[in-house]
């Protein structure tokens, strides 16, 4: 389904605008590394995932604006992470191709790992 690729690239998209906020409000310098390493990240994570849908399909068309928000806390940022992962794994399932999979592995291993560092390197 066209519209789980769009609202998951979409929330991918807003992601990198997210965390740059995250990454310029926090008041801790391990979590302002560890967010500028995601933002840094996954534009051409993302970028890479279109593409090849693109190639394969059609142009991706109707995505929708996310609204920022301003950081609050660690544990803030911490469930925007895990929320973002449940994001890709329920619309994950409408990409069949296993090298477009594969990119998107590479976006939940760059969230993990900073889910990682958010938790166990203060």
């Amino acid at each position: 389904e066209t519209s789980d690729v769009v609202d998951m690239i979409a929330t991918l998209l807003h992601s990198q605008t997210q965390v740059h906020i995250f990454h310029l409000q926090t008041k801790t310098y391990s979590e302002h590394k560890a967010l500028q390493n995601y933002y840094e990240g996954i534009d051409g994570l993302v970028d890479s995932i279109v593409e090849s849908y693109q190639r394969k399909y059609e142009i991706i068309t109707g995505y929708k604006t996310i609204k920022t928000v301003d950081y609050k806390s660690t544990e803030q940022v911490i469930s925007y992470f895990k929320e973002l992962d449940e994001n890709i794994e329920k619309n994950r399932t409408s990409v069949k191709e296993s090298y477009i999979q594969n990119q998107i592995d590479g976006v939940q291993e760059l969230i993990y790992s900073t889910l990682y560092k958010l938790r166990f390197l203060k």
